[in-house]
């Protein structure tokens, strides 16, 4: 019989009166029972962090930061058992569960580097009028209060390091939440923040259902909601409680644009071996997957089978086997979801050029060309190994057609004309521009997040200790400055 994960409350392991099992979406497999918290220990962990806030915030930064590489050293250490567990209960190949475990290394190793430069203050002469004579502003932040992360299913690890590691930088407790079907991952963080010397109550994490979340979000001892997940659900969760801090990473349908002037053999090989590999990475699981190629009409002929090619190089299958490219979906219903949007495509008008099957929890990296636009497919986020391809008459209408998405999260744009890149950054409605390359570049350090329905806030490490913290100033009186 399998062991029982504990959970993580105020800081010490504790079980409670119900368990539920994790299994492989790629075979089934049980790979982990995890304990549920009761109503009373989930109550115990908010109290223990809204107690704590005082104490918590005014910890030293060499005591925050010493944690925070301690996590990210042990993390190195832990690297293939880590990784082994989200290809495991994720479905994600080995290849990119192990990237995903170094990533989150580098969070905490910048959540600790950040933590050590955070709150110098910044000094303000006020004399530039007669009236501030004599008198200076010093600007400091403070936390806001207790943070509830909500973590996703796709990125198991890295995204409720993305949660934890800016609220323990800035000395703010945190009650994190993983997705329930990838709660392990995050237990795993409990495990090595328990080695620290973290005050009791400044961290809790708990594998509660997605249906016991409203109480914990109307809770006015959390005043800061950090989610990543669908649009849906986040808006209405900022929605909800219009008076609380919220940062929401709600998704995108990523947007590859390929210019008139990348047209070059060496050009679109480069651009269709990437378009391949992250319209199909994580499952297509990933917000800023290519879930969109917008072409010039140009070059789009020579492009097309070269995406079609790379897409059908990808080698799919058992996700815990090296050579895997392209893993299960994170379960057999969301396989079925993402088959019923291409089926309706394709009896729209669409053309099948690659893939369209599903087996199981598996559904094949998948090209379409010449999708309508009224179609599913076209307008929400597919969050599978799919691909729609089309053509446009030059620059302005390629990035009209990025902007025609009520998505804005980030889009890739191949070119090597410096002009147009800047007049990308300038005309495209996104949270990010990718020049040279491919929508799903994200460096953890760097603001990520999107406008329109892709949400509010930003995370990156520094820009989510921001979100975290307000400014509060203090003026002094009668100095010689």
């Amino acid at each position: 019989m399998a062991a029982t994960h504990a959970f993580w409350l105020a800081g010490r392991q504790a079980t409670g009166e119900e368990t539920f099992d994790v299994t492989s979406p790629w075979d089934g497999r049980l790979v982990g029972r995890v304990a549920v918290p009761t109503d009373a220990q989930v109550e115990e962990a908010v109290a223990a962090a809204y107690a704590v806030r005082d104490e918590f915030a005014a910890t030293p930064a060499h005591v925050r930061a010493a944690a925070l590489d301690h996590v990210s050293r042990r993390l190195v250490e832990r690297t293939e058992e880590i990784a082994r567990l989200i290809s495991a209960e994720n479905g994600k190949p080995m290849k990119w569960a192990r990237g995903e475990v170094g990533r989150a290394v580098s969070v905490f190793r910048f959540a600790a580097e950040e933590s050590r430069r955070f709150n110098g203050g910044e000094a303000q002469r006020l004399d530039t009028d007669a009236g501030g004579t004599g008198r200076l502003a010093l600007t400091r932040r403070f936390p806001r209060g207790v943070v509830l992360g909500i973590a996703p299913f796709n990125f198991p690890l890295n995204l409720c390091a993305h949660k934890i590691a800016p609220a323990i930088a800035v000395g703010a407790p945190i009650i994190l939440k993983p997705a329930p079907a990838t709660p392990l991952s995050g237990l795993i963080i409990g495990e090595l923040l328990a080695e620290t010397e973290l005050p009791a109550g400044a961290w809790s994490v708990l594998p509660v259902a997605n249906d016991r979340m409203p109480a914990l979000v109307q809770d006015e001892r959390l005043p800061v909601i950090s989610f990543t997940g669908s649009d849906k659900v986040g808006f209405a969760i900022m929605d909800s409680v219009p008076r609380k801090h919220c940062t929401l990473e709600l998704g995108g349908n990523g947007a590859a644009v390929v210019l008139a002037d990348y047209a070059s053999e060496k050009d679109l090989d480069w651009a269709a071996t990437r378009i391949g590999t992250f319209s199909n990475y994580q499952g297509g699981q990933s917000c800023i997957s290519v879930q969109r190629v917008v072409a010039d009409a140009s070059l789009y002929e020579r492009l097309v089978p070269r995406i079609v090619a790379a897409v059908e190089a990808q080698v799919t299958g058992d996700p815990s086997d090296d050579a895997t490219d392209v893993g299960p979906l994170v379960s057999e219903d969301a396989a079925k979801r993402v088959e019923a949007w291409v089926d309706e495509a394709v009896r729209a008008g669409a053309r099948l050029l690659a893939g369209g099957k599903r087996d199981g929890a598996s559904y094949a990296p998948t090209v379409l060309a010449d999708v309508p636009p009224d179609v599913t497919i076209s307008c929400e986020e597919v969050f599978g190994p799919v691909l729609t391809l089309s053509r446009v008459d030059g620059e302005a209408a390629a990035f009209e057609t990025v902007n025609g998405s009520k998505y804005g999260l980030q889009a890739g744009v191949f070119t090597h004309d410096v002009q147009a890149a800047f007049r990308a950054h300038r005309a495209l409605e996104v949270g990010g521009v990718i020049v040279g390359d491919v929508p799903s570049y994200r460096a953890d350090q760097m603001p990520y997040g999107g406008v329109k329905q892709s949400g509010v806030g930003r995370e990156g490490v520094r820009y989510a200790m921001d979100d975290y913290t307000y400014e509060r100033v203090m003026v002094f009186t009668g100095l010689a400055l």
